[in-house]
């Protein structure tokens, strides 16, 4: 049989997805893999009922329906200041993965260098990769997770095509300073370079941290990809409803490459999630409640049993230290986290290029019961994970 492709012959598969599979496996509470336990906003599901017998369950047009684009230019514009074009500026994508990959693979060549932050979500790599381009990693730096500007100029100084930034962060819950986006944004012009943003977390955040949407500084709309999501804001992550936006040019590269990769994203849910695209301020802000609320009964749960660990600025993800334990395999501990305890974590080696084995990913986008069960199983991990 002949090779197959040299580019992903060191792929594995995704350790977050895996851990959902330990998690079943022992029955442990999944805190791993981030999608929440409670349903989307009712009318969202009530539109989605309704639509079930409408005539849209056929191909939307490729880069997005209309009334759908239409709404999130809107409400893009509501948060960012910024003006969208529905026809010129957005794609439609199957979720921000996709949003990602095409908007990688539309400008990058083979052999191009993109800065991607260490720790990061595991897809950046994987999307440098398939795309043919070479990753340059800057470390965050724990516990903060900031960047060292003169390490990022280095970077920039090898005349990447685009820098991959995560804001606010999946995995560590850093929220980019307006002054540290300026410092990126800067970079970017300088050394000519694309921005390609993934602000799934938009809108999930903790006083008094703010996001700031990159492509909304002076001189960034054009040189900036913005990839998004509707799975965090509205708790759709089975619905795999993505986007980009970037200017006509891009955007115009990003249709033919979506076009070729998936066709289009699911018709009947976009007419459904227009419905969520159109919701008041105060439905943003009672999001902020409910996560907050959650992040401090799972941070108090912690602090309680006394394992150390990150405090987010935004997104769902907690860092917990284990090096008490002594495990060499970060990898190992979830495994028998999972087992022995009965909570389902992600071991934090797959977000770092460096070597770092110290920390376990968990995430509170849970009802309050599940992550008591969790704080309750988590209470007695002493008595049940022996120390190395």
């Amino acid at each position: 049989m002949p090779e197959l492709s040299d580019r992903t012959a060191n792929f594995t598969d995704s350790v977050i997805r895996r851990m959902t599979r330990i998690s079943n496996q022992y029955g442990a509470v999944n805190l791993s893999q981030g999608f929440p336990d409670f349903e989307p906003p009712q009318e969202i599901l009530q539109r989605l009922a309704e639509v079930s017998k409408e005539d849209v369950h056929q191909y939307s047009i490729t880069w997005g329906a209309q009334n759908f684009r239409e709404a999130l230019a809107a409400k893009i514009t509501h948060f960012s200041g910024i003006s969208v074009d529905p026809n010129k500026e957005l794609v439609v994508t199957c979720g921000s993965t996709e949003a990602m990959m095409a908007a990688m693979m539309s400008v990058t060549n083979p052999g191009d260098k993109v800065i991607v932050f260490s720790p990061f979500y595991e897809n950046y790599g994987a999307d440098t990769i398939l795309s043919g381009a070479d990753p340059i990693y800057v470390s965050l730096v724990p516990p903060k997770f900031n960047f060292d500007p003169n390490v990022l100029e280095d970077a920039f100084r090898q005349k990447p095509k685009a820098i991959i930034l995560c804001n606010p962060s999946n995995p560590c819950g850093k929220v980019f300073t307006r002054d540290e986006l300026n410092i990126i944004a800067g970079l970017a012009k300088k050394y000519d370079s694309f921005v390609i943003t993934d602000e799934v977390y938009e809108h999930i955040l903790y006083k008094p941290n703010v996001h700031t949407y990159m492509a909304s500084l002076p001189g960034m709309k054009d040189r900036t990809i913005t990839c998004n999501s509707l799975s965090k804001t509205y708790s759709i992550t089975g619905w795999r409803l993505g986007y980009t936006m970037a200017n006509e040019e891009i955007t115009d590269r990003i249709k033919k490459v979506h076009d070729f990769l998936t066709v289009g994203a699911a018709a009947p849910l976009q007419e459904a999630a227009v419905t969520g695209l159109k919701f008041g301020d105060s439905y943003y802000k009672d999001l902020q409640e409910k996560y907050t609320h959650k992040r401090d009964l799972f941070l108090r749960g912690l602090d309680d049993i006394g394992l150390p660990h990150t405090v987010p600025e935004g997104a769902y993800y907690i860092m917990i230290d284990i090096s008490e334990f002594g495990y060499a395999s970060d990898l190992e501990f979830a495994e028998v986290l999972a087992r022995d305890v009965g909570v389902g974590a992600v071991p934090g080696s797959s977000f770092f290029r460096e070597d770092e084995n110290r920390y376990v990913r968990l995430h509170f986008a849970k009802k309050d019961e599940t992550l008591n069960e969790a704080l309750d199983r988590l209470s007695l991990i002493r008595r049940k994970i022996k120390y190395r």
